[in-house]
């Protein structure tokens, strides 16, 4: 039994998501913000946003609709003002509902049932709630009573990656195993208020931060080349390794505290220096044993944190241009979303190499990174296998 759980690899067959169906542009937000917040009286702090917005390389983001949202609870675009109980009413029921958009999605892709996953992994940071929103997403896409289910509750951007490494264990651990993966944030309710003369992270995380909800199946298969699994889909990456790294020192750099006004977030202007001085470590570590040394010789799979984090990665690794594209492409239409973000970019690097008739990377490479980070600072390194694109199971 232990050499055949050995061999057994955890294979992604399908990938789902999902936005609200609002979308701002994000040429037009910072008058929109301000308009909302009625904050028109500081316009110097307008303009502090319009410059952010510009150099984020944003284009759009989609969010819950907040005119209507704040016309109902005037205490969120106040700075300050207590606001929790209203938030959290909106989101205990919006997260599941969004989370169940983009399962669907993933689920007919795999095709098969509902009724045939086996664990659900769910993520979130935008709400706090018992019974939790696994088991309401559970009962909303039609899961078996019996399925196991993990939550995942304020891990923040790096959660992804978590919910990846947590789902590679349970498939090569337990036979025939089907897991759900779902990730979903609604940043856009949960830190939402009016600017503050002292604290510019409020304009940082209005200029960045947008909805989302991204899900994966993941099914265990035979190694030794042969990676078909069991049930459903052919695969499209193969999960060979995953790891987390708590960077030390750093606990100021990214964080935040759910309070009486929502989630009031700490975000360091160090931050993108800090990820890109320890990244090559991070990889150095997960590729070593897999004998990857040319970072190049990688696809990428990095979380959208801002244009600053992915501009200094790609300068300390020393990657060719075009590396990065698709996490640039995921930021500039979409935003950050928390967590859902690495499972976007995945989903756009395959639709890519779809599209071009190629292998699952877009470039032909074999083996790749998936990298999430968020709070602590907290790294998550997942290496990942490209799978030949094949005749979908019938």
């Amino acid at each position: 039994m232990e050499s055949e759980r050995r061999k057994k690899v955890a294979l992604i067959q399908a990938i789902g998501t999902a936005n609200p169906p609002t979308c701002y542009l994000q040429a037009d937000y910072p008058e929109l913000y301000f308009e909302i917040t009625k904050s028109q009286h500081l316009p110097h702090l307008k303009d502090k946003l319009k410059r952010i917005c510009v150099n984020s390389k944003i284009k759009k983001r989609y969010m819950l609709p907040m005119e209507e949202i704040v016309e109902k609870n005037p205490n969120i675009r106040t700075y300050g003002a207590p606001s929790l109980d209203a938030r959290q009413d909106i989101l205990v029921e919006e997260v599941p509902k969004l989370a169940m958009e983009a399962a669907m999605k993933a689920i007919e892709e795999w095709g098969e049932p509902a009724a045939s996953i086996t664990h659900l992994v769910f993520c979130t940071s935008s709400e706090i709630s018992a019974p939790s929103a696994d088991r309401r997403l559970a009962k909303l896409i039609g899961l078996k009573p019996s399925v196991q289910k993990f939550i995942i509750y304020q891990q923040g951007c790096y959660a992804g990656g978590t919910a990846l490494r947590l789902a590679k264990d349970v498939v090569e651990n337990n036979e025939d195993a089907h897991v759900l993966v779902v990730c979903c944030e609604i940043y856009s309710l949960c830190r939402f208020q009016g600017p503050s003369e002292t604290r510019m992270d409020i304009l940082v995380g209005a200029a960045l931060m947008g909805d989302g909800a991204a899900a994966v199946i993941i099914s265990g298969g035979n190694g030794g080349g042969n990676s078909e699994p069991s049930r459903g889909q052919l695969p499209l990456f193969e999960i060979v390794s995953a790891t987390q790294t708590e960077i030390l020192n750093t606990e100021d750099v990214i964080g935040f505290v759910t309070c009486e006004a929502g989630v009031r977030v700490s975000w360091n202007k160090a931050a993108p220096k800090v990820v890109a001085e320890n990244i090559e470590q991070c990889l150095a570590e997960t590729f070593a044993p897999l004998g990857v040394e040319n970072w190049n010789e990688l696809f990428y799979a990095v979380h959208t944190g801002g244009a600053a984090i992915l501009r200094g990665m790609q300068e300390k690794l020393g990657l060719a241009e075009g590396k990065l594209d698709a996490s640039w492409s995921v930021l500039s239409e979409y935003g950050n979303m928390g967590s859902p973000c690495v499972l976007f970019v995945l989903d756009a690097l395959r639709k890519k190499s779809m599209g071009e008739g190629r292998s699952t990377t877009g470039d032909g490479l074999e083996m790749g990174v998936l990298v999430g980070f968020g709070p602590g600072l907290t790294v998550e390194t997942v290496a990942l296998k490209s799978v030949p694109l094949k005749a979908t199971k019938k």
